[in-house]
Order: structure tokens, then C-alpha cells, then sequence
């Protein structure tokens, strides 16, 4: 068999990576478009990223996706680095070029776009301030996404205030930053709000940020997606407002990965949501 004709592999590099559903759903891709190519879950330890990095396009990947707790070291490690990826301090997806460099970008805020636009047709960032919770990597791409398609302030807590002030030191005057015993006070005319910590997700601690000054006009999204639909989304959803949970971004994040991989870009339709969630 020559060069030519390899068969493309792609994966999602990570530790821990089992819990992963990203195998799923570029599986599901592959099968859909009849592509002979593979996606394999990797558990490397931080110690051996590089080493394994130099190695994958040697066996025939295409490309990688990069997930916790690696997505800030491989910025060091790649030889062409993204704008947005910069921006964020992060990348999420890396193309091994034939020339056998690596490229890092950052789709993580392109899919909380994405998904926001597809589940809720009528939103429209620009009419009002969002609110942000949480100041962790996810923020940083909810963040720069954000002020990227035109929010007009971000309002931002987090249980840390520190983490939540060196964000708006980045990224500049939009930012303003609420204590966290005063999340919910922030909530007021928000016509965004986003829950980027694990607060709600399986196995961590309750959200419990009040919504009494949540308007029913708002869009309300949790980047949490285990449970699918959190106490967040329940909560804004008994108050009139439009909810999206967060599997559609995990979806969409992924979709310019495997078209730069795998030369299809894939829909994300019901069928998607459904291999993911079956599995």
C-alpha cells in the first residue's frame, strides 16, 4: 500500500480520556460518509505528550483533538498557532501537516456559536449584556466568542474573583466582574447567560446562583451536558426562558476538526445528537 492510499486516523488526546464521547461522535461521522478512517480515545500522561505528538503523523494521523489537561502545553509544542487559539491560551484541535508540522487552532468558541445560533434561531448577542459564570478555559473561548460577534458587555463571576480579574485584563473593558455572592444581582437584563463551570455537572456541586432577576427574554445556556438538561436550564426554562444545553457545542466544536481531517464537513443533525447520546 503507498503513501497515498493510508488510512487517515484521527483521535482525542487527554488524562483521564475514557469518559470521553468524542470517539462516538466522529465515529458516528465516519460511518454516515462512508469514510475508511478511525478515531481513537489516547490516555497520554503530560510527561509524554511531546514524544507522542512527534510520533502520531509517523503512524498515519491526520490530526488530533486535545482535551484536559494538555490544551494549554500543546501551544508550546505546535509550530503554527492560530489567532483565536492565541487569544484563548488554549488549543482543542491539532492538524499534522504532510510536511509533518503541527497546527493548533481553537474550535471550542466556534461551537458555542454554533450551537447558539442553531437552537436558538432568534438570538442576537449584540441587544444587550450577557452574563458569564465561571473563569476557567471554557470561559476563555465563551469570552472571546462572545465579544467576537458583537455582546456588548460581558458581565463575569467566579468563585475565585481573582481568576474572573485576570480575564478582564485580557480581554479588556467589556469585562465587568461581580463577586460571586452577588451572581444573581448580574443576571438582570442579561439577554445571554452562559454556566461555563462544572457546577451542576454528575458529581460535582449543585448550581445554585439565584435566577429571581433572570428575565424570560433571555437565552440560557449551560456548557454542562451530563445531565443533559441541568438545574440551570430546568430553572430558566420554568422562567419563559429559551434554554440550550451544551451537547450542540461539544458537536459543533468538532465538526472543522474532522473536515480538515477527514475532507467532509459533517451536519450536525438529530441523528448526531442521538449516536452521541447512545452511547
Amino acid at each position: 500500500m503507498t503513501e497515498t492510499h493510508r488510512i487517515p486516523l484521527a483521535g482525542v488526546i487527554g488524562s483521564p480520556i475514557a469518559h470521553s464521547r468524542s470517539p462516538l461522535l466522529h465515529g458516528h461521522w465516519l460511518r454516515v460518509y462512508g469514510i475508511k478512517g478511525y478515531y481513537i480515545p489516547m490516555d497520554v500522561a503530560p510527561e509524554a505528550l511531546a514524544e507522542v505528538l512527534i510520533a502520531l503523523p509517523k503512524a498515519g494521523f491526520v490530526g488530533v483533538n486535545i482535551t484536559i489537561p494538555h490544551k494549554e502545553a500543546v501551544l508550546a509544542l505546535a509550530d503554527v498557532v492560530t489567532d483565536r487559539a492565541a487569544l484563548i491560551g488554549a488549543a482543542n484541535t491539532l492538524i499534522f501537516r504532510p510536511d509533518g508540522r503541527i497546527h493548533a487552532d481553537n474550535t471550542d468558541g466556534y461551537g458555542f456559536i454554533a450551537n447558539l445560533r442553531q437552537n436558538a434561531p432568534s438570538w442576537n448577542p449584540a441587544v444587550g449584556p450577557a452574563a458569564v459564570l465561571g473563569a476557567g478555559g471554557a470561559a476563555r473561548a465563551v469570552i472571546a466568542s462572545l465579544l467576537e460577534v458583537g455582546a456588548p458587555e460581558i458581565r463575569l463571576a467566579n468563585r475565585t474573583r481573582a481568576r474572573a480579574e485576570s480575564l478582564r485584563h485580557e480581554f479588556g473593558a467589556r469585562i465587568v466582574v461581580h463577586d460571586w455572592a452577588q451572581a444573581g444581582n448580574m443576571l438582570e437584563d442579561a439577554t445571554t447567560v452562559v454556566n461555563t463551570s462544572s457546577l451542576g455537572m454528575q458529581g460535582k456541586p449543585e448550581f445554585r446562583v439565584p435566577l429571581d432577576a433572570l428575565s424570560p427574554k433571555a437565552v440560557v445556556t449551560d456548557l454542562v451536558y451530563a445531565p443533559l438538561r441541568t438545574r440551570l436550564l430546568e430553572e430558566a426554562g420554568a422562567i419563559g426562558c429559551t434554554t440550550v444545553d451544551g451537547l450542540g457545542m461539544l458537536l459543533h466544536q468538532a465538526a472543522p476538526g474532522f473536515e480538515r481531517w477527514f475532507g467532509i464537513r459533517p451536519e450536525v443533525d438529530q441523528a448526531t445528537r442521538d449516536a452521541v447520546l447512545a452511547g
